[in-house]
């Protein structure tokens, strides 16, 4: 059965259609610089707390990475040092994450559990910040197989389509990333078993006339909770529109501030059950 219900965003079109604007603005004017009067908001932390499980591994080694809001046009992403970092389970389980780099807390001792609640704390600036996740599990990926289609213009373009089988009598969610050498950008997928609960789902991608015989293809299909769900769901909204435009609000996501609920941080805590794939295009 073919899944129907994904959302695609492409960040290399973004990229692209960036690049275009300026090289018109450019060519118009040889002579006239034009810089765009941006307007800088207030400095948040950002939690980039992804805990990823892939199948046939013991999931010990997680990475946490903290850093601050930039100015648009900042060459460089600031890094957060000296935080503190743990997970703790409802087993009363902890895991420190220890700074290996600047930015870059590491736990090496880590014990994913399907189902589990795990609860992250976070002490960065003077701040402390918490948030509370479940494990969510994912069905493996059982077999990718690879088409010539049509593209929208009428161009034969490479089409792959994987294939995993839902768990029936329960609602899943999922995010799926693609990375290649032909991709600026990941690429991702959401999807949802609202109508194709217990059967077996088929999810396609193509990527233009960029994909090529000898390229490799790395898959990420991940379980994800429904709130996690919907917040990339909005982010992908606002990163798959206009290059120029402008956020609804804050997106914020579920690390609450315990020291100032009004200074939140920016990130998602979750955890995920993956499945990873690397795919030799023919």
């Amino acid at each position: 059965m073919t899944m129907q219900r994904i959302e695609k965003y492409n960040f290399r079109n973004k990229v692209l259609t960036l690049l275009s604007l300026f090289s018109v603005l450019f060519f118009s004017s040889c002579e006239d610089t034009v810089t765009l009067d941006l307007e800088t908001g207030e400095t948040k932390i950002v939690v980039d707390a992804e805990i990823i499980w892939q199948k046939g591994t013991t999931g010990n080694e997680q990475t946490i990475k903290i850093s601050k809001t930039a100015p648009y046009y900042n060459n460089t992403t600031p890094k957060v040092s000296g935080a503190q970092v743990r997970i703790e389970n409802t087993n009363g389980d902890v895991f420190t994450f220890n700074e290996t780099q600047p930015g870059s807390y590491v736990c090496t001792n880590f014990v994913p559990v399907i189902n589990m609640d795990y609860t992250l704390y976070v002490t960065a600036e003077g701040q402390s910040f918490t948030a509370v996740e479940k494990l969510t599990s994912v069905t493996p990926i059982d077999k990718i197989e690879q088409a010539i289609v049509p593209d929208f213009d009428g161009k034969d373009v490479i089409e792959l389509t994987f294939y995993y089988k839902d768990p029936a009598n329960e609602t899943n969610y999922y995010l799926t990333d693609y990375q290649s050498e032909f991709l600026l950008f990941p690429e991702y997928e959401l999807t949802d078993d609202e109508l194709f609960n217990g059967n077996e789902i088929s999810t396609r991608y193509s990527d233009s006339d960029k994909m090529k015989a000898g390229n490799t293809v790395n898959i990420t299909h991940r379980g994800v909770s429904k709130n996690f769900y919907n917040y990339m769901n909005l982010i992908l909204e606002v990163y798959g529109g206009s290059p120029f435009s402008i956020p609804p609000g804050n997106i914020r996501g579920n690390i609450v501030n315990t020291s100032d609920s009004n200074n939140f941080a920016f990130g998602y805590f979750r955890l995920c059950e993956a499945d990873k794939v690397s795919y030799l295009v023919k």
